[in-house]
């Protein structure tokens, strides 16, 4: 069973590369509210549709204190290519490994079609400005998620 965080707890720090080959880490982002969701794979059409969906509700959450970054096990040259071909104003970062995807219990077994296999758990972290989970959602669907995270986070569309 994949360990699942929950508020309260400190939000697993990383560094990583972003779509641009630039080191990111978690804790140089500290001061600031930080929306980190997992999605399966850049350019899937579920993937899309929630990138597109965090991208036309940037202004609100940017408006409201909150930072969005995308994590994905994908390379950061076909993040850079998602980025530029659906308009995402958003940082995006590459966790091959699947390191991070694990250490926030975004990686595991799942039901895909009716058979179990192990991979990306769809989720969403909304980290505070300390560095503190906030809200941690599993097993999210790629429509609808970021209209259902505004409304939990009190930002009117």
């Amino acid at each position: 069973m994949t360990q699942r965080l929950e508020a309260g707890t400190p939000a697993p720090d990383f560094t990583l590369l972003d779509q641009d080959g630039t080191s990111v880490s978690l804790s140089d982002l500290r001061g600031e509210k930080t929306v980190l969701y997992f999605y399966p794979a850049a350019m899937t059409p579920g993937c899309t549709t929630q990138a597109c969906d965090f991208r036309d509700s940037i202004s609100s959450l940017q408006g409201a204190g909150y930072r969005v970054i995308g994590i994905s096990r994908d390379e950061p040259k076909k993040l850079a290519t998602f980025r530029e071909r659906d308009g995402l104003t958003f940082m995006l970062l590459s966790d091959p490994d699947h390191a991070v995807h694990s250490a926030y219990g975004a990686w595991g077994e799942k039901v895909n079609y009716g058979k179990v296999i192990e991979g990306v758990i769809r989720s969403t972290f909304v980290i505070d400005e300390d560095g503190a989970i906030a809200h941690a959602l599993y097993n999210v669907k790629a429509t609808g998620h970021v209209a259902r995270l505004r409304k939990l986070l009190g930002i009117d569309a």
